[in-house]
């Protein structure tokens, strides 16, 4: 019987690239998710809520996010690299030690940023001028007494490229969280308590999530050491059954068994530490530009006139354009999570006309989506605002951070070439640059503008980021941009979208209305939404397809529109 470890070994074969694609396929689908859980809960958050706690809510947890970043450093990461080399020469014992050091490590780390965010929460509410946000930060901290354990464990098992065990504590971690939030929020409102503390319950939710899904994972590494045990007895029975015992060879100077193995084991704290340093820097710049908004628009709010409460109800409502918002970007992350290892293939193949296919394909079809995503977004942005909101309030900062989606879908797939690329320093570098203008920006334009003009600044950094992730890519791969003629033709598409778009949303209430079809105002604005997302999307498809953008030889590419759907287009005329 096969040990975990055994599956890996070189001499029992390595394993399949179909076997990598389907352990990456389940790592993305859980990813998928675990984020659409993640931010679709926003919603019926602000609903139950309003947006006081709303604000509160948004203020803190990009906090949380961010110190956890600190926390794991990008050990995780690291984990995964070194336990696939242990694996791949069939050492399970220093694959195992890897996993202990590592855990010892970020329970060690989480201990210490739990203690400063705990006992820092007075002082961290004041910086952000709203002590309102003080028990949500306290509550949100304990997460870090678990987190740390599970990201150890995922980066583990990652190492061995068993997906399984990541992807499912990952959607039991969502789970309990958003549960654990509705929970609160329903005891806490009924309870008559304050916003802070319904807050502080609804930041709760991380801790029991995170315990949830390391559960799942202590699960699975529970029933490994059992079959492990297992295994170790069978093959002690076969030892004292043959006719001699091998004799134990002393080992070698730089061993554990010689070193001793708490040298050991500090030596690869260190090399462990060594490589997730860089890898920390990294993955805190996009955290960083969204805790910008954290630290600047409430206090901005409050020198312009606001009380608190007023303060985090703006800031709740500045809030509501970034769950769809998110929704985009998290499509363009889904797309880049494969984009990555394909560009390195290519790059280490030296396959030069392969490396421009892929990077300018993924460019074109980014922006291709994202671009018309952006106007649908923002055209329909008061019928979204009505339908998952309640509210029509802070509509025009909606329709503004709807750009914000073609800007972070651009930088996210950009980033992701430049990555392929070995330039994973660039795209931190371009984020801390957006995350500067952001606040330079919510500087000068919330004391005048509101919400409105943060929601501008958002737009100008994201911007900044995505422009110059896009140029260095271009630089790195020697795609050439759209021609004009291609360009035109992408903008002819959204303008007939635009005008479908304009149709339903000045068209679809008087017909109702004449009709005598009596709708609440939310229930028409939900029709209106559904209307528009459908008559936008088959507009812009049948424009693209129209205009030649998207040609028959590039949809034959897609082995589902292959045979009778690309015949049937052809026969429509659809296609040039």
């Amino acid at each position: 019987m096969k040990t975990h470890a055994d599956k890996h070994r070189p001499e029992q074969g390595k394993a399949t690239g179909s076997a990598l694609l389907k352990g990456a396929a389940i790592l993305a689908a859980a990813a998928v998710v675990s984020k659409l859980i993640g931010t679709l809960q926003k919603i019926p958050l602000q609903n139950m809520a309003g947006d006081t706690v709303f604000g509160i809510y948004n203020a803190v947890y990009p906090l949380y996010i961010l110190i956890l970043f600190l926390a794991t450093a990008g050990f995780p990461l690291v984990v995964s690299k070194f336990v696939s080399e242990h694996a791949a020469a069939g050492n399970r014992r220093e694959a195992n030690r890897v996993l202990q050091v590592a855990t010892v490590v970020l329970l060690a780390t989480g201990m210490v940023f739990f203690l400063m965010l705990y006992f820092g929460a007075d002082r961290i509410g004041d910086w952000m001028g709203l002590p309102q946000t003080k028990p949500a930060i306290r509550s949100v901290s304990f997460a870090l007494l678990v987190v740390p354990a599970m990201s150890a464990l995922r980066g583990y098992y990652q190492g061995y490229q068993d997906m399984l065990p990541t992807a499912w504590s990952q959607v039991w971690e969502q789970t309990f969280r958003v549960a654990t939030m509705f929970g609160l929020l329903l005891l806490f409102m009924r309870l008559g308590l304050g916003p802070d503390r319904i807050a502080a319950g609804a930041t709760f939710g991380s801790v029991t999530g995170a315990v949830a899904g390391l559960i799942v994972m202590l699960g699975y590494r529970r029933r490994e050491k059992r079959r492990e045990a297992a295994e170790a007895g069978a093959a002690r029975s076969e030892a004292d059954a043959g006719p001699s015992r091998a004799v134990e060879p002393v080992p070698p100077a730089d061993t554990p068994a010689a070193m001793g193995e708490w040298r050991v084991n500090i030596a690869l704290a260190r090399r462990l530490a060594a490589y997730a340093l860089p890898l920390c820097l990294g993955s805190i710049a996009l955290p960083i530009l969204t805790l910008t908004d954290s630290f600047t628009i409430p206090r901005l709010l409050l020198q312009s006139g606001y009380d608190e409460k007023g303060a985090l109800y703006q800031f709740g409502l500045y809030n509501h354009g970034l769950p769809m918002v998110q929704l985009v970007a998290m499509i363009a992350s889904s797309m880049s999570a494969a984009l990555v290892p394909a560009i390195a293939e290519a790059r280490l193949r030296r396959e030069r006309e392969a490396l421009r296919a892929r990077s300018g394909q993924s460019l074109r079809l980014t922006w291709l989506l994202a671009l018309p995503a952006s106007f649908g977004l923002a055209l329909l942005a008061e019928p979204m605002n009505v339908m998952f909101f309640k509210t029509a309030e802070g509509t025009t900062a909606v329709a503004i951070l709807a750009f914000t989606a073609l800007f972070s879908a651009v930088n996210s797939i950009a980033s992701s070439v430049l990555q392929g690329f070995g330039a994973v320093r660039a795209p931190a570098v371009y984020l801390l640059l957006a995350a500067a203008a952001k606040a330079a920006g919510n500087a000068v334009l919330v004391p005048s503008y509101g919400i409105t003009g943060a929601a501008a600044a958002a737009v100008a950094a994201y911007a900044l980021a995505g422009g110059l992730a896009l140029a260095h890519a271009l630089r790195a791969t020697g795609v050439t941009a759209a021609g004009g003629l291609r360009v035109m033709k992408a903008i002819y598409a959204i303008a007939f979208m635009t005008a479908c778009l304009l149709a339903v949303t000045h068209g679809v209430p008087p017909i109702l209305a004449r009709l005598g079809a009596a709708l609440p105002p939310r229930g028409m604005a939900a029709l209106v939404t559904l209307v528009g997302v459908a008559a936008g999307a088959l507009a812009y498809a049948l424009a693209l397809l129209r205009l030649g953008v998207i040609t028959a030889a590039e949809l034959a590419l897609v082995p589902q529109l292959r045979g009778r759907p690309l015949a049937l287009l052809k026969k429509l005329r659809l296609l040039r």
